[in-house]
This record gives C-alpha cells, structure tokens and sequence, in this order.
C-alpha cells in the first residue's frame, strides 16, 4: 500500500474506533512497526492525530466518554445486529433493555416502531424511545454512572423485577464457552441477569469480538438465556455450548433463529 493510501487508511480507522494501537495497525496494514511509525511521523506532525503510549489516537476523541468510545467499536457490526432483532419485535410488545453499546443500537433501530412498553436502566435508550409513536418507557431508579448514564444497585434490579416481558434483551462484555456470558462489573452482571429473567423470549446480543473472552462476573450459562444474535458464526466450542443447552442462534446475514446444532460440526474457531 502507498504512503499517502496508508495514511488515509489510518484516519479511517481512527474515525472507526477513535484509539489504535501501534501494533495494531502495523497488523491491519501488513507492515512492520518501524513502517507504521514512520508514517505516523508526519500525521502527528501536522496535528491530525495524537500520539499516545503506544498508540495514537484523534485529537477530537481523546476526552470522549467511554460508553461513547465503545458506541464506536464494530459500530457496523452493532447496527446490523440490532437491526436484525428489531424486525424480529411487532408493533405494540414489550421489551427489556440494560446498558449497552448494541442494545443502545437497538433502541435507534426500534425508532420506526409504535406502541412499545419500554423498561431499561439505561438513560440513553429512555431519551431514544421515550415520548415518541406512542410508547410508554419506564426507567429504573437510582444513582447514575457518570460514563454510561445507566442506573445499577439493588433499587434498579427490584424495579425491573416488577415487570414480565415479551423480548428481554442485554448486551455482554465475553462469551465463554465454559462460563457462558460473562461481564466485567458486578452490578451490571447482576442486572443483566435480572433482565433475562423476566422476558418469555431472553437474547443476548454480541458482536463476534466478544467470543472467546473470559469476562470477570458470570452472568449465566448457556441455558440462562434462549437466543443468541449475533454477527459471525461462534467457535465450534461456543456453538457445542449453544446446542447442547438448547439456546437459539440468529445471525446477521445468515437468518434468524438458526439452530446451533447445525454449526456445530462446520463452524471453525475464529482467530481473536
């Protein structure tokens, strides 16, 4: 690739993700370290990006949240994925949202939507759905997260229990396929948890950079939730672990409500 072709390629993806890494890029780009950085010499020269320790970064984005920075991450993949499920949710049903970058996703896909009865801790999906096409959004209670602007505690998980719903959905930090979903913080793993509970369908939406991660809190095992949406086929392990616990697998491109069972002898690990 050209110097200057590698330069345009390298603000393409920090537009993308907001923060690369030097050995990242030398990755993605097929070159070395010493190339990456040289071509990086003169874009930080001039002020279009910032270097950072082992990695640079756009001058616009260093002081962005981090609930916005990982809107950012496989934004693509995000967006198909919740559009996806939101053909799958009729005008009028009720549905259960926790916070997440693809479950935030979901909300904007289900703007076209009437009628729905909304119940999330997120405050960004409240303000997306709420006072519009005739939906009714009930919010959890309690102290919001300065990133994600999301209410967790014992208050939030009580006030959510109240509720049963036709599509409970959350997002997921990791997916094991000894664990299952995992999370990275205690309070979210327990709402999460709460979420999938009270739905009479419970999905867990992921992008494909989640499989294989071994996350710090469990959410539940594959048998704690009956849809997984997501954009690639599992590893082979995940996909055994999906089928033997009965669970769904939709996926972008490939079909709704696939059966697990099906990829399990053909799907090849993914490289992460």
């Amino acid at each position: 690739m050209p110097h200057s072709k590698r330069h345009g390629e390298i603000l393409r993806l920090l537009q993308e993700e907001g923060t690369v890494t030097i050995a990242s890029l030398a990755d993605r780009l097929g070159v070395s370290l010493e190339t990456v950085r040289r071509d990086v010499k003169p874009l930080s020269g001039d002020g279009s990006v910032l270097k950072m320790h082992g990695a640079i970064g756009l001058p616009t984005m260093i002081g962005e949240a981090p609930f916005e920075r990982r809107m950012r991450e496989n934004a693509e993949s995000k967006r198909q994925i919740a559009r996806m499920v939101a053909a799958t949710i009729r005008d009028g049903e009720s549905i259960m949202l926790d916070t997440g970058t693809t479950t935030s996703f979901l909300a904007r896909e289900l703007l076209g939507h009437r009628r729905l009865t909304v119940v999330t801790n997120s405050s960004d999906i409240a303000r997306t759905l709420a006072t519009i096409n005739g939906n009714k959004v009930y919010m959890a209670g309690g102290e919001l997260r300065s990133d994600s602007g999301a209410a967790f505690g014992v208050s939030a998980i009580e006030f959510v229990g109240r509720f049963s719903v036709s599509h409970a959905v959350i997002s997921t930090g990791a997916i094991d396929a000894v664990n299952g979903v995992m999370d990275y913080d205690l309070e979210e793993a327990e709402f999460a948890r709460m979420v999938l509970s009270r739905g009479q369908r419970s999905v867990v939406v992921t992008d494909h950079s989640k499989f294989g991660r071994q996350g710090l809190v469990r959410v539940c095992g594959f048998d704690g939730f009956s849809e997984l949406a997501t954009d690639r086929p599992p590893p082979r392990d995940i996909a055994a672990a999906l089928a033997q616990a009965g669970a769904r697998l939709s996926m972008v491109g490939g079909g709704a409500d696939a059966d697990a069972a099906d990829l399990q002898t053909d799907v090849n690990p993914l490289p992460f």
